[in-house]
């Protein structure tokens, strides 16, 4: 018989958070918006992180059998119910107290220029992830990272022509029930809404015209996006937690403008 290691005491006392593995490279199949009745299956690279509390008894968890259940699991579309069912799999495989999971992606949205309507693919940084404290109570949270161009109003109004502007990032993370949905199509959208514009992979020059006129009489600060962000949340009954962040990169100064705000509803 060979001999199981992980199993064997620990004299340490010392219970560990969190232990596991990350950056497993895998094909996620995830549910896509459709102007259909029924949402379009789409596969996208994903890379995972899970892990598992571990008693302070325990020398080491069985890293091998986070694979097997992410194998187990590789023909489903996973929303929330079913990243909870692969959580719970993961407490009880391992006989853990709490379980996290998360999948980090690359999502791709079809936009169309302003002006000449051209279309091309804008790239985002997306996640899925959920938890399982040890009471057994879950949290799922969808997260997406948002290219943005802001235009400095202070800028704007002390000079007598131009104004700077700058690409910025604004990362939102928000939960809800499980009973309820929101799509990272609509997510990505309200944050670009917050925008001074939106940025676009493909432009002409009519489409330039555009931006750069749009951007220049809608000025945001970074506590402007915020205020803006938060306030669609707040109205969005769905949400019952968000966690938002906004950083501009600064094109006249060495260092960046951000902010944060956090509330549970």
């Amino acid at each position: 018989m060979i001999k199981d290691v992980q199993n064997q005491k620990d004299l340490r006392n010392i219970p560990i958070q969190k232990v596991g593995v990350k950056d497993v490279e895998i094909p996620l199949k995830i549910e896509r918006k459709s102007q259909h009745d029924k949402p379009e299956l789409e596969i996208v690279y994903a890379r995972a992180k899970m892990s598992v509390s571990l008693p302070c008894e325990f020398k080491g968890t069985h890293m091998s059998r986070f694979i097997e259940i992410l194998n187990e699991h590789q023909e489903e579309s996973l929303l929330s119910t079913d990243i909870e069912r692969v959580l719970f799999k993961m407490k009880n495989k391992l006989d853990a107290k709490s379980a996290y999971l998360k999948f980090d992606f690359k999502y791709f949205i079809k936009k169309q220029a302003p002006s000449s309507k051209l279309e091309s693919l804008m790239c985002y940084d997306c996640a899925f992830e959920g938890e399982i404290d040890e009471d057994c109570n879950f949290k799922f949270y969808l997260i997406t990272k948002v290219p943005i161009t802001t235009l400095c109003p202070c800028s704007k109004e002390i000079s007598q022509y131009g104004a700077h502007n700058q690409r910025a990032l604004l990362k939102i993370k928000i939960s809800y029930d499980n009973d309820k949905h929101i799509w990272l199509e609509d997510l990505i959208s309200m944050a670009e809404s917050c925008a001074s514009s939106e940025i676009y992979p493909l432009l002409k020059r009519e489409d330039e015209k555009y931006v750069t006129e749009h951007a220049y009489e809608n000025p945001k600060f970074v506590e402007d996006v915020i205020r803006d962000i938060v306030t669609k949340l707040n109205e969005n009954e769905i949400i019952n937690f968000y966690e938002v962040e906004m950083e501009a990169f600064e094109s006249i100064h060495s260092h960046n403008a951000w902010a944060y705000q956090k509330c549970y509803k």
